[in-house]
């Protein structure tokens, strides 16, 4: 579903990505961790078509996408969740859910990001940034959710949020795996990553260091370095 081949990126002369390597397959859910800096939210970026590869290439549905914009790749079936949320903040939570459906009614997709967000349907009409931090990155999921996007890249969902939000947002996000759709996932907390993901990268500088499947993970003297124990 998603390929990144030798992909060279970064910001004016200052480059962040240097020759990387990922698939994401179909049905898949993919974790991309490393440390603050490692270049993971450019490497999503990149993916989305919000920032261009210097060199290499990037391919949705087999198709070359490299100098594609955004826009068209979210017509292709790539929907970005990114860190900070990204919701309309003047727009009410209504609106915000409508605009990620498709054409479709805006009230049976509202009704269905309540089946995983009740507190949505309740504040339906409440302006997004009156939320607080976690139903605005519930509602930034919900526009996932109800968007029906195969291709789905998220960018910290659990940063700054109380466990109990982070339980009901990954609820929300293992319910899209259930669905087949693929998922590129940055996740800060390691074993939360571990517990969704079917194929494990490690970014560390702008490279890939490691490239494994979760239970590869644990007493790996490659993930631990980079990573600590995954056990």
């Amino acid at each position: 579903m998603l390929e990144l081949s030798s992909v060279r990126a970064g910001y004016g002369r200052v480059e962040v990505l240097h020759s990387v390597d990922l698939v994401v397959p179909d049905g898949a859910a993919v974790a991309l961790l490393g440390s603050n800096g490692a270049g993971k939210t450019t490497l999503l970026k990149v993916a989305a078509g919000l920032v261009r590869a210097s060199a290499g290439t990037v391919r949705i549905g087999g198709r070359d996408v490299t100098r594609e914009p955004a826009n068209r790749r979210s017509r292709r079936g790539l929907c970005l969740v990114p860190e900070g949320r990204g919701i309309f903040r003047q727009l009410s939570v209504r609106d915000n859910i409508a605009m990620y459906t498709g054409g479709h009614d805006p009230s049976a997709a509202l009704e269905r990001a309540a089946q995983s967000f009740p507190v949505l349907l309740q504040r339906s009409r409440q302006t997004a940034g009156t939320l607080s931090g976690g139903q605005q990155q519930m509602l930034a999921v919900a526009r996932a959710l109800v968007s029906d996007a195969p291709l789905i890249l998220a960018d910290e969902l659990s940063v700054g949020l109380a466990p109990v939000i982070v339980d009901e947002i990954y609820d929300a996000v293992r319910e899209m795996r259930n669905q087949g759709r693929s998922l590129l996932i940055v996740e800060q907390y390691v074993g939360r990553a571990l517990a969704l993901a079917d194929y494990v990268y490690v970014l560390h500088k702008g490279r890939i260091v490691f490239v494994g499947e979760p239970e590869q993970c644990r007493h790996n003297e490659i993930f631990e370095r980079y990573m600590g124990s995954a056990a």
